[in-house]
């Protein structure tokens, strides 16, 4: 054996302790699928500890033990890890899914090979088992180095006992801080204060065939009431992206009026049977639970529509009455689409939300085949517009050029069939900016889309980046920060991150940028927007060693590129110079 193996180093280290919380019990209900869910989920957390310039030391079955040469990079690294996991947990029941807690203590530790051993090590793991699933639990000597540099909140828990520990450990829980959006984890999260009106969280509708076929049909009436609801501006509605994470899990309907900030919670079921169609819906007090109001509608599905109308009717008189006599009933629609119609975009929708190269090319042929189906309706050409454009924006198109003006012809017809639809002036807007450079056109078209629909969140998410890439960052903030709280759950947040990044970047607030940045990409890790400006961050904030390993994360998603040859959109000259710049400065060839 080599001698240098039994050399023992002491040096003061941040140390870093993870583990799965209630892992023998994934084992034993289902071991293969437990460890491969495992293997999926160290990869994720192996990148950001790297990432983070940390080094794995010991792992042991479900556990992780870390070192890192800075506590900041520990928590940051801590944050990061937990956003991915709960991002990677969404789709997964609950039952199924690997939560793990994070312990991190600064101190003295002794290195035997690639061994960490001592008191320092210990106290890590104590804190990691302290700490809440989905947590982050520090000691007090890593809280003085980080309570003013990283950007989130900290709740003491005062002194700990633990075991084999002679002293007893003050420890303080990690938590977002007020700006940052809450974790999509199944742990109860900071509760959000309730906006200055009537605020509204609609859980999805259960499927009460079993069918999960059906599913995409329960979700469809979810949505439309949602839809329709938003159109009040009397109202505050909480979107889609964000109430569906709750899907299956049955939660507490006091738990949600905490994590969404709202005032009340519509729940609901809905079986189909042949031509038929039973809806049950309540109207519930978030703080208590009680019951406001409840209803059954049994009608042929001819008349589902209708049924949605009258749902929504029942609940604005139920929840303000003052809304009725101020503001009317809902916005009436031209005409009813086909069913068929409805069927499909419906189907077109839950793929574009997934933004997946696959799901997003699964998306436009749906979109094509409702051009086929209803030539007349605005549905094809708006799903092929949104699919394509978000093929060409995240540079996942097989032939960009083709492509882009696909998007921008679909998107034109979507405008001609019917401008009064919000989503159509949504995805016009996106063309407008993210293809052709007409910042002053997609931003008169995203307030055209507000006006028909003042809870619009996407609207208001697109608004934002278009303002941060114009360089009116305190705008942009302000407009992405209320995306942000109509829809704090939305998987697509990366791209609200990566408009806040923008804006510190043109702010020249480097550290505000990197932060955003970070949370970018732990959140979708082939976005390589998110990549660039975490890699200009660090290099502006002359931490190069960072910015390189940034560089690392871009060129895996673009392999062989240069800063000439990055598909930056035809976005804001002046912000894009500005950004190129630190991409020069962390290492990237022109």
């Amino acid at each position: 054996m080599d001698r240098q193996e039994h050399k023992v180093e002491r040096r003061l280290a941040a140390i870093f302790a993870a583990d799965v919380a209630g892992y023998s019990r994934l084992m034993e209900r289902d071991e293969v699928g437990t460890l491969q869910t495992l293997s999926s989920r160290r990869k994720i957390m192996d990148r950001l500890i790297a990432h983070h310039r940390g080094r794995i030391a010991n792992t042991a079955g479900d556990s992780v033990l870390a070192e890192f040469p800075s506590v900041v990079d520990a928590v940051q690294c801590a944050v990061a890890v937990q956003e991915a996991l709960a991002y990677a947990n969404q789709d997964a029941r609950v039952e199924r899914r690997l939560v793990f807690r994070i312990g991190i203590h600064v101190g003295d530790v002794m290195v035997q090979g690639c061994d960490l051993l001592g008191d320092g090590v210990n106290i890590a793991a104590r804190l990691q088992s302290i700490a809440d699933p989905g947590g982050i639990c520090i000691s007090e000597s890593a809280y003085g180095y980080v309570r003013k540099v990283v950007p989130v909140g900290f709740t003491e828990l005062g002194p700990q006992k633990v075991k084999n520990i002679e002293e007893p450990i003050r420890a303080f829980a990690v938590t977002l801080t007020k700006v940052a959006p809450p974790s999509t984890q199944a742990t109860p999260a900071k509760a959000l204060s309730p906006p200055d009106k009537p605020s509204i969280a609609v859980l999805p509708f259960t499927n009460m065939n079993g069918d999960p076929e059906q599913d995409h049909f329960a979700e469809g009436i979810t949505e439309d009431i949602i839809t329709e609801l938003s159109r009040i501006s009397a109202f505050f509605i909480i979107a889609r992206n964000s109430t569906f994470t709750y899907k299956g899990t049955n939660p507490d309907v006091r738990q949600v009026g905490r994590e969404l900030g709202v005032q009340y919670v519509v729940e609901g079921s809905v079986r189909r049977s042949g031509e038929r169609v039973r809806v049950n819906v309540h109207l519930l007090e978030a703080s208590t639970g009680n019951h406001i109001w409840g209803d059954r509608y049994d009608r042929p599905l001819a008349d589902l529509f209708d049924v949605q109308d009258d749902i929504t009717r029942s609940i604005v008189a139920s929840t303000q009455t003052q809304v009725v006599l101020n503001e009317g009933l809902i916005a009436e629609r031209h005409e009813h689409p086909d069913f068929h119609t409805w069927d499909m975009a419906k189907r077109g929708w839950r793929n574009i939300y997934q933004l997946s190269r696959e799901s997003l090319e699964r998306a436009r042929e749906i979109g094509l085949a409702i051009k086929r189906h209803d030539p007349a309706s605005p549905k094809g050409p708006q799903i092929v517009a949104t699919a394509t454009y978000h093929l060409v924006y995240m540079g996942f198109a097989s032939d960009p050029d083709a492509m882009r003006q696909e998007a921008i012809a679909e998107a034109r017809e979507a405008m001609r069939l019917d401008d009064r639809d919000e989503y159509t002036q949504w995805t016009y807007g996106n063309v407008l900016m993210g293809l052709l450079g007409r910042r002053e056109d997609a931003i008169s078209a995203y307030e055209q889309a507000l006006e028909i629909n003042p809870n619009f969140s996407l609207a208001y998410g697109s608004l934002g980046t278009t303002l941060a890439w114009q360089g009116r960052s305190d705008e942009s903030i302000r407009t992405v920060e209320i995306a942000i709280r109509l829809n704090p759950r939305d998987p697509s947040i990366f791209f609200r991150y990566t408009a806040l990044a923008v804006a510190y970047y043109s702010k020249q607030d480097y550290q505000s940028a990197r932060d955003w940045a970070q949370h970018s990409v732990a959140r979708r890790a082939n976005w390589w927007i998110g990549w660039a400006l975490l890699a200009a961050s660090h290099a502006q904030l002359k931490d190069i060693a960072a910015a390189q390993a940034a560089l690392s994360g871009l060129l895996e998603v673009l392999p062989n590129r240069r800063i000439s040859t990055l598909p930056f959109p035809p976005l804001g000259e002046e912000q894009i110079t500005h950004l190129r710049e630190g991409l020069k400065m962390a290492g990237l060839p022109e």
